[in-house]
Formats: C-alpha cells, structure tokens, sequence
C-alpha cells in the first residue's frame, strides 16, 4: 500500500449467517486511480462494495477513507464523506422520473442548491440523454439509459470515491465501449474509482491495478498489465486468449 492511498481495506471479513463472504480481503485505491475488481458470480465482489458503502456490516478488518475508520458508520454518512456506490442492475427508481431519481442522489446535499446544480450540470455533461428524458420515468428507460442514471445519480453527491458494480452488465458491446468511455472521463476529472466488473478485457484495460476475487479471497493481484500476460486470468475470463489491449 502507498502512503498516498485514499481508500485501505484490510484483513476484512463478511459473515453472512454461518457464511464466510469474504475471507481476509486487502486492498488499496490511490487518489486519482482506477482499480478493479475480478471474479466469477458468489466470488463476493458485490459484498465488497456493499461493506465499504456501510451497506452491510464487516465482522473482522478495517475499512478506511482518508484515514478515518468506516466501519459501523452508517451508509448516508459514508456518502456525505465522499463515497458513492452505483450498484449492480442499476436500481433506478423505475415509477420516477429521471429528474427525481438525479435529486435522489443528491439527496445528503439537497440543501446546497447551488452544489446540486453543479453536479446536474456535470451529469447532463456526461450523459446528454438524461438531459433529454429528465421528466421520462425511469423505468421507460432502455437498459444503456438506465445504467447512465445510475451512475449519474451516483455522482450526484459529488464523491471522491465511484464504486461502479458491474456497469457493463447486460449492455450491447457498443454501449459498453460508451459506458468504459465515460468512466474513463469521470477519472480524468478527478474522481477514483473502484471497479467490479466481469469483462475482464475492459477492465484491464481502463484499470491502472487489478485484483481477482475466488471464494471470498483475493487470488491473484497487481498491475494490469502484468495480469493481461497471466495464463490463470485468460483461463478463467477470455477461454485462454490473450487479453486484447484497449
């Protein structure tokens, strides 16, 4: 880990019940970096998300943000620090319009009309579409649109920090280039992300650090491009091909 790292989980375990989510998970986000993270379904990348969102409670291990200890802090607080998650299947608030679902996202913040104004304007900057279909509910929305607010209403709140749970999920390969298009941009103009995501190909390829999930544990970790070369993340991600640069 580097001294610089905005975000440091350690030795962290999930229980669900009698189950062990994740098993001693360890891993460190830079200011201004992307890093993501790989795995099979059941691997616990989404319970990783979910703990340091202060969406599920962690049994054992820390959780920091700029030094300051998350653990046992409530979700709302997490995100006024400067933490917000769009989580996996977007989770739009369908019977909402896209207007009402962006405010929701801003809703730790709705007193300062002037900073939601702000991260509106940055939203529609990034996604025009929602400009368009402000008042169109969002359940109306096509599945791209739909990951687009989701990540929008996750910007809302003006995070440090984007936790993105797989954007690429379910999205037609032209898309997926936009969305990856975008979430390189969002980084550009500051914000580090932390990234789940099953493409392995575009994750590497957006991600300066990579680490991979297998049972609740990291498996396999270090810079992308050393982990483009690795014969276990062809495997088990592209059927043995080598991974395509971006």
């Amino acid at each position: 880990m580097t001294k610089e790292a905005l975000l440091a989980v350690d030795d962290l375990h999930i229980f669900y019940g009698s189950i062990d989510a994740l098993k001693g998970v360890s891993l460190f986000l830079n200011r201004g970096e992307i890093i993501t993270v790989l795995g099979a379904n059941g691997a616990g990348k989404t319970t990783l998300l979910n703990a340091i969102s202060g969406i599920v409670p962690s049994a054992k291990g820390s959780i920091r943000f700029n030094g300051n200890l998350l653990n046992g802090m409530p979700a709302h607080e997490i995100v006024n620090m400067g933490i917000s998650q769009a989580p996996e299947g977007r989770k739009v608030f369908s019977t909402l319009t896209v207007e009402e679902n962006l405010n929701l996202g801003a809703f730790t913040r709705r007193h300062r009309k002037g900073d939601v104004l702000e991260a509106k304007e940055r939203a529609h900057a990034l996604f025009p579409i929602l400009k368009k279909r402000y008042r169109q509910l969002a359940g109306t929305l096509s599945g791209g649109e739909q990951q687009m607010l989701a990540i929008g209403r996750a910007l809302m709140s003006a995070p440090k920090i984007l936790l993105l749970d797989e954007p690429s999920l379910g999205l037609a390969p032209i898309l997926v280039n936009q969305i990856f298009d975008i979430i390189g941009e969002i980084n550009r103009q500051g914000t580090s992300i932390l990234l789940v995501e099953q493409n392995a190909n575009k994750a590497l390829g957006i991600a300066a650090r990579a680490y991979v999930l297998e049972n609740g544990q990291v498996s396999v970790s270090g810079p992308s491009e050393e982990l483009r070369s690795d014969e276990k993340i062809r495997e088990a991600y592209l059927g043995g091909r080598a991974l395509k640069k971006k």
